[in-house]
């Protein structure tokens, strides 16, 4: 059989096999979907290369697997070929390759996995590809740029693939809802790949313009696109007014939703806070977020599988990850900022069951929120180029040691380094990051419409909340479905299952829950590294007598409960204000729970002193006003600072620290007065954001004499 000439009796001989191997896959009854045939006829007899655009559920992994099996079998081969090498699968996340090993045991495929959990199987499993034992290899996007990875296993591996798999193609592309720039190194693999080794792209979330980028990237590739079309889906959206609604919704009806499913949220607070609620109302729930441990994420996962939970409560975390057929139901707590994220976390539910509900339950908060991870793009050109100046070509810098030099957070700064990485302006090596000399452009143009784009999507999944029309429709025309039509199902098409009334047990309950005051500030022990480059003269830890102890604060930014009060207070361009009562019983309320219980204070304070503020002035003053009255303490002053800036949040604590070391005075009066005391002074601020004003500004009153400071604000980031 030769691939330039291959007669039709040869490829239905290649389909009664891959139909067989379908059967072991998935059952006796399995049949294959031509698109499905078309694919793998593709990949193994024309040894192309495909992208398949298909809806969740539609059986894009039985693609891979069938052509795994038939090219390790040598169905197609010609005289003299080498045995093919085993599939790699880019997949990006470890819970989807998780199921994706077990899919493959039941074929008789054997499946390892590469990734930053199991580094001691690394050499054992390299051996094994070796020596022809591996079928299926899956990594992470993120492990072709690890130095050993990239330098020592990928050349070898990228010569023997039998097939590369890229799943959930639309990372490829940064016209895409969830762009990682880690999948650009898939074209460094292509480029290593022998020639005629097929190539399998697949995903159920892209739009024309997305997959018109996938399929440039890939080369000569066969589009197969099909129906978005799920008809086991019923679309239904509720205006509740408030959070508290929001969750007394839920306790009343997570009974009514058929089986187990997924509550969506925006925040890791959120799916916390969530997660409590329900518990505390008799449901059992697990949270999953990028915060959970990777056992107990494992654990709340296989759970959901097993039916033992009525529902995972996550964040975006869960994303692509995870793949239960019968998932009976997705809710989401807020809208995700694009139709098209919706679409895909929606698409988790209804494989494998006749019906499952889909309920959106937006918020107010929603846009703060899209507008805060936007908030997080790609940096401006001044920054890159400050980054691209501090680097040289052979004296490899950290991420750490970057942050005294440009104002941006870790995780923002560690993506921009990915995406020139990918551009081949910078190199990861084990020491850091080395520059490459390489000339390279900022695209301010590809930038704009990109954010451009971002900003349409948000305002899309605004109108889809507010549509009259067919749910189900609008969102498969956002994936430019050309099939799209109205579904009959949704709260639009049909009389809806669910009305917004909550009884009032429960949002009695939900506003007590949501009410409660109080959350840990962790003090900071170690100072940033790299300062003394920068003429900062401190570095590891911080010395016992310039500490501060753990403190509180009424509640977070993000809180469902109080995180929209306390950001008309303390945002940025929030008018200075005095402390409204509501928030002032609030703040009793934290500090009464503060000298009692479990994480009380040891001593209780002494004194109160206020943090000097440029941009609430009057909010900070009336609070430590306010506790000094309530708590019968002496009001020793506010400290004075050198710093003028706006006191807004910073990008990352070294730049922090490099604003504000030694900007912290205390006044002569203040100072005398620590003088007598015996017990800790309550150290009080508007906002605890990355935490270094307090550690700065309480390090001025140890230094001046006070025996400990306990800081205390109206509110912490995150």
């Amino acid at each position: 059989m030769t691939r330039d000439k291959v007669s039709e009796a040869e490829r239905l001989a290649v389909r009664e096999c891959a139909e067989e191997v379908l059967r072991r896959l998935a059952g006796e009854h399995a049949v294959l979907r031509e698109d499905q045939w078309r694919a793998i006829e593709a990949l193994v007899v024309d040894r192309r290369r495909v992208l398949c655009v298909q809806r969740t559920g539609w059986g894009k992994s039985a693609v891979y697997f069938v052509a795994t099996a038939l090219l390790r079998d040598g169905i197609t081969a010609e005289p003299g070929d080498p045995p093919a090498g085993p599939t790699v699968i880019v997949s990006p996340l470890l819970a989807l390759m998780r199921n994706q090993v077990e899919a493959a045991a039941r074929a008789g495929i054997r499946a390892r996995t590469i990734n930053s959990a199991n580094l001691d199987e690394w050499g054992e499993i390299t051996a094994e590809i070796r020596n022809g034992e591996v079928d299926v290899l899956l990594i992470s996007p993120e492990r072709l740029n690890n130095p050993d990875f990239r330098d020592n296993v990928l050349p070898g591996l990228a010569a023997s693939t039998g097939l590369l798999v890229v799943d959930e193609a639309h990372c490829v592309s940064d016209w895409g809802h969830d762009f990682r720039p880690d999948y650009r190194r898939l074209r460094t693999f292509l480029a290593g790949l022998p020639g005629l080794t097929p190539v399998l792209a697949t995903t159920a979330t892209a739009n024309s313009r997305v997959t018109a980028d996938v399929a440039e990237q890939l080369g000569d590739a066969l589009v197969l696109r099909g129906t978005l079309e799920r008809d086991s889906l019923r679309l239904a959206v509720l205006d509740l007014p408030n959070p508290a609604h929001r969750l007394g919704w839920l306790a009343d009806h997570l009974d009514r939703l058929t089986g187990s499913g997924i509550i969506y949220t925006l925040t890791v607070a959120a799916a916390t806070e969530t997660a409590e609620f329900l518990r505390s109302r008799g449901f059992p729930v697990a949270s999953y977020t990028g915060q959970v441990e990777d056992s107990d994420r494992r654990a709340a996962e296989q759970d959901l599988l097993d039916n033992k939970i009525k529902a995972l409560v996550a964040t975006s975390a869960l994303g692509m990850g995870f793949d239960k057929p019968d998932l009976g139901f997705v809710v989401h707590l807020g809208a995700p900022p694009s139709p098209i994220a919706y679409y895909q976390q929606v698409g988790r539910a209804g494989r494998a069951v006749e019906h499952a509900e889909v309920v959106l339950l937006p918020g107010a908060e929603d846009v703060a929120i899209w507008r805060y991870f936007a908030s997080l793009a790609f940096p401006p050109e001044e920054q890159v180029r400050s980054v691209l100046a501090a680097l040289s070509p052979d004296r490899p810098l950290s991420t750490q040691a970057l942050e005294p030099i440009v104002d941006l957070r870790r995780a923002r700064l560690e993506l921009m380094l990915k995406v020139l990485d990918v551009d081949g302006a910078v190199r990861r090596t084990r020491g850091g990051w080395t520059v490459t000399g390489e000339p390279w452009t900022y695209d301010t143009a590809r930038l704009r419409r990109v954010a451009e784009a971002r900003t349409t999507e948000q305002q899309t999944m605004i109108e889809y909340a507010r549509t009259t029309s067919c749910r189900m429709e609008f969102l498969r025309r956002c994936l430019d479905d050309p099939e799209a039509k109205a579904c009959g199902r949704c709260d639009n098409c049909a009389d809806p299952l669910f009305d917004a009334e909550v009884s009032p047990e429960a949002l009695t309950a939900a506003q007590a829950f949501l009410g409660h005051a109080g959350v840990d500030i962790s003090p900071k022990k170690l100072w940033p590294t790299g300062l003394a480059a920068a003429g900062v003269s401190v570095k590891g830890k911080i010395g016992p007598s310039e500490q501060i102890l753990p403190g509180r604060a009424v509640g977070r930014l993000s809180d469902l409960g109080w995180g929209g009060r306390l950001r008309a207070l303390v945002a940025p361009d929030a008018p200075d204000a005095e402390l409204p009562d509501d928030l002032a019983a609030a703040v009793v309320e934290v500090l009464k729970a503060w000298s009692h219980g479990d994480n009380s204070w040891d001593q209780r304070p002494a004194a109160v002193v206020s943090v000097a503020s440029n941009r609430h002035p009057r909010l900070v003053a009336s609070i430590a006003d306010r506790i000094a009255k309530v708590g019968r303490l002496p009001m020793l002053g506010t400290l004075t600072s050198t710093h003028q800036g706006d006191d807004g949040p910073r990008g990352n604590s070294a730049q922090r620290v490099l604003a504000l070391h030694d900007a912290f005075s205390v006044p002569p009066e203040v100072a005398e007065s620590l003088k007598d005391l015996t017990g800790p002074v309550l150290l009080v601020d508007d906002l605890a954001d990355s935490g270094w004003t307090m550690v700065l500004a309480g390090r001025a009153l140890r230094k001046a004499g006070a025996p400990a400071v306990l800081p205390f604000a109206l509110a912490v980031a995150g």
